[in-house]
């Protein structure tokens, strides 16, 4: 809202300035470059590329300095605003719920995006032939958009949603499900967005459908996945491992050592950029390596500045206040864009057909996908948590930020308006009816983090937490997949990586009792 009345303020409140701006030709060349060297007697000048501009707007060219200093760059988001919400997200999971739920989480999130991506892709797409046939369409709009949008509006983010179920204490596995959905997606739909861009068929129409450039796309989204995975891996062993040895003395300056955290944290995420793969998903994948090892090397003071406290409720660590004002001042630049975006195509035929999509597109992600997961599941996913998914799929920062990327063309400034406009309507009317649906579903509230579900598949209301003693069940409790990793990691790498676990003496064969010896720290013993 106060981007919205700033918006407006600066869009119809401030005073036009002349533009300077002379038009040049340059009837050569048949395709705009994003750079471009200039030649000014001798001295050499660059210019990048802003967008087309269509011809009866040539001569008012932005004509207001105020909305030219206030235009969004979105690789200020990417690379400043986007780290910290990230690795926010992955350094405060809740492993125990997480993992029970792992299963189940890696499917809505990639199987579930896929499909609602290429479902919403396949309904614009006739969505655009039916309004090109009805003469709404001014300009090209091809297949390889409209999935490129299925990608982008795939992206869910329902923040509001999750701050409710914090504040009310709601079912630890709906919120788990959501939490880590929500998480993965966001890294998929990046990378799904970035294949479906390399996608390239060989020969003249450069927009059908070509095997060999599909499987190269495929082979793109796999490639810079898993190497984005093993990066953000590594670089949190590398922080567990600079915190374990004692001859850096970290501890002895816990200031130095929270620096040290944050800023490998954060150098995950530009170096995977750099290299050419997602800095999203490395540094998610840091930050839940980081939780998990690193966590248990810091000193105390670094502790509680890092991750707050299970029973501490006023006080906020760093990375909470990074996340929390980085994501605000993206919901408040939305509210800008909307009025000082000046290339916005608004059509009511793709907005309705847009809204349409996306509620198809989550009902085929939610509904079969969790039938199919109940099938194996020992906790089942009831019907009244699938309807709470369904209405919880909101869409909002990485969604804009996807959008307004690339805004060049007819095609990507009528997604990013429609966007914005998705955007605006999830988080205020979808989000605000969060309290009314938990109540209507029936789905518990005031549950205590740690209390198991109750025997029965029914949902009831709890008004108040019942003190239980806590249990650590999440060898047994977590999914298959989790299993098979959990005793190889608590016996070897653990006690390796970390100050915790059982001594390598008691877990390694004994004629490897010298290199246990000195792999073993004395705080294990």
């Amino acid at each position: 809202l106060p981007g919205l009345i700033v918006g407006v303020i600066l869009r119809y409140g401030t005073p036009s300035t002349s533009g300077h701006d002379k038009p040049f030709s340059c009837s050569q060349e048949d395709r705009p470059f994003t750079t471009l060297l200039v030649n000014v007697s001798g001295k050499f000048f660059e210019y990048t590329l802003k967008g087309e501009i269509s011809p009866g707007k040539i001569h008012n060219v932005e004509q207001n300095d105020m909305l030219r200093k206030v235009t969004f760059d979105p690789e200020v988001f990417f690379n400043i605003l986007l780290p910290p919400i990230i690795f926010h997200a992955g350094y405060s999971l809740k492993k125990r719920h997480f993992f029970r739920n792992l299963g189940s989480i890696l499917a809505y999130a990639f199987l579930g995006t896929a499909v609602s991506c290429f479902i919403i892709g396949n309904l614009m797409y006739g969505v655009v032939k039916l309004m090109k046939l009805v003469g709404q369409l001014s300009d090209k709009f091809y297949y390889t958009d409209c999935l490129l949008f299925g990608a982008i509006i795939s992206a869910t983010d329902p923040v509001t949603v999750l701050a409710i179920f914090n504040e009310l204490h709601a079912d630890v596995d709906l919120y788990a499900l959501l939490f880590g959905e929500s998480v993965l997606n966001d890294a998929v739909a990046i990378v799904l967005s970035s294949s479906i861009v390399a996608y390239q068929p060989t020969g003249e129409n450069t927009h059908a459908f070509d095997a060999a450039a599909f499987f190269k796309s495929v082979g793109v989204f796999l490639g810079i996945f898993s190497g984005s995975f093993m990066m953000g891996a590594v670089t949190g062993v590398v922080t567990a491992l600079i915190s374990f040895f004692g001859f850096t003395k970290l501890h002895c300056f816990p200031l130095l050592e929270t620096a040290l955290f944050f800023l490998m944290s954060w150098s995950t995420f530009l170096l995977a950029e750099a290299c050419g793969f997602t800095g999203v998903v490395a540094v998610l994948f840091c930050g839940i390596t980081q939780a998990h090892y690193t966590y248990n090397n810091l000193s105390v003071e670094s502790r509680s500045r890092t991750k707050q406290a299970r029973l501490s409720f006023t006080f906020y660590t760093l990375f909470e206040v990074l996340h929390f004002l980085a994501e605000n001042f993206i919901f408040s630049y939305m509210g800008l864009a909307l009025f000082t975006f000046q290339k916005h195509i608004f059509s009511p035929v793709f907005i309705i057909g847009a809204f349409i999509a996306i509620f198809l597109g989550r009902a085929a992600h939610i509904y079969p996908l969790s039938f199919l997961l109940n099938l194996g599941r020992r906790h089942k996913i009831s019907w009244n948590f699938q309807h709470m998914m369904m209405f919880s799929g909101l869409r909002g920062a990485m969604a804009f930020a996807l959008a307004i990327r690339d805004t060049a063309t007819y095609s990507h400034q009528m997604m990013f308006s429609t966007t914005l406009l998705i955007v605006f309507f999830t988080v205020w009317i979808v989000g605000g009816g969060t309290t009314p649906m938990l109540s209507w579903l029936n789905i518990r509230v005031g549950v205590d983090p740690d209390q198991d579900p109750p025997p029965t598949n029914d949902s009831f209301q709890v008004l108040q937490g019942v003190n239980s003693e806590r249990r650590n069940r999440t060898k047994q409790e977590s999914a298959w997949l989790f299993r098979l990793w959990y005793s190889f990691d608590h016996n070897y790498l653990k006690p390796i990586l970390t100050h915790s676990g059982p001594p390598l003496t008691t877990t390694l064969p004994s004629w490897c009792g010298l290199i246990a010896r000195c792999l073993t720290s004395p705080q294990v013993y």
